[in-house]
């Protein structure tokens, strides 16, 4: 497929979707804006795109806990759409908001393939306050995400009152870790493993970023389509940096996946 098309999900709070849309046409794909009613209504099909988009915000205004309600919408509304669409091996990246509506869809991590089992979240960061700053992380070279292929580290900005992430137990975290489906770390200028605000909101096991056994489905704290450019850089002025910002190879990685597999 030469340009794969991108469904950038948006309605009642999301506000990352134009950022997103730039960075899939940016990468070479087709990148279509669909309000959330436009599906539940039948006027477009998610079985029409390749690539799903949730973005950053706050959706339906974090009632309930951020990405709750967008996530009943989304499970009671297209469940069977949904896993229409991942048992088609197509791809879906949550930034942020989306990365909450995600876990709390139980599409992510789906341990052993379980999709729609709850066993994360994403809850009230440790400090009790809404973060805003630019983090590091560092990718797990071992991770099957396809959205990651290639990359080592990351520079790309937080802005988030419940971004902790918690498994529901033990176990879960060590499945996790076992099955290499934590595919990013907080980490310091260094690439350590430290304590805030490297981990700006106190995630187990400073995990910023996971994906689902086949590397196909990917949720990430960070924004990585808010770094798509160099004047996005809190330092542009004072470093020499590439025009294009490190958060592109995200969506890069994806198109081209798609245009090859589909």
């Amino acid at each position: 497929m030469k340009q794969p098309k991108a469904l950038i999900m948006e309605g009642y709070g999301v506000n990352c979707e134009q950022e997103s849309g730039h960075c899939i046409k940016e990468a070479g794909g087709i990148a279509k804006r669909v309000h959330i009613n436009d599906l539940l209504d039948g006027h477009e099909r998610l079985r029409d795109y390749q690539i799903l988009v949730l973005p950053g915000g706050f959706s339906f205004a974090d009632n309930l806990g951020a990405g709750s309600v967008w996530a009943a919408k989304l499970k009671h509304n297209l469940g069977s759409e949904l896993m229409s669409f991942i048992k088609k091996k197509k791809l879906i990246i949550g930034v942020c908001n989306g990365f909450q509506a995600m876990v709390r869809l139980g599409i992510l991590p789906a341990i052993n393939g379980n999709y729609g089992e709850q066993t994360v979240t994403l809850t009230a960061n440790e400090r009790g306050r809404f973060e805003d700053r630019w983090v590091y992380l560092r990718i797990n070279p071992k991770s099957r995400c396809i959205f990651t292929k290639g990359i080592r580290n990351l520079y790309l900005p937080v802005r988030h009152g419940e971004g902790r992430f918690l498994p529901r137990d033990q176990k879960v975290l060590e499945a996790l870790e076992k099955n290499e489906q934590v595919v990013a770390w907080y980490v310091n200028s260094r690439g350590k493993f430290a304590g805030y605000p490297h981990n700006p909101n106190g995630s187990a096991g400073s995990i910023a970023a996971i994906c689902d056994p086949a590397g196909r489905l990917f949720g990430i704290m960070p924004h990585p389509e808010a770094y798509n450019h160099r004047i996005c850089h809190p330092r542009w002025t004072r470093e020499t940096l590439p025009e294009e910002g490190l958060g592109m190879a995200i969506f890069r990685n994806a198109v081209e996946y798609a245009r090859e597999h589909f």
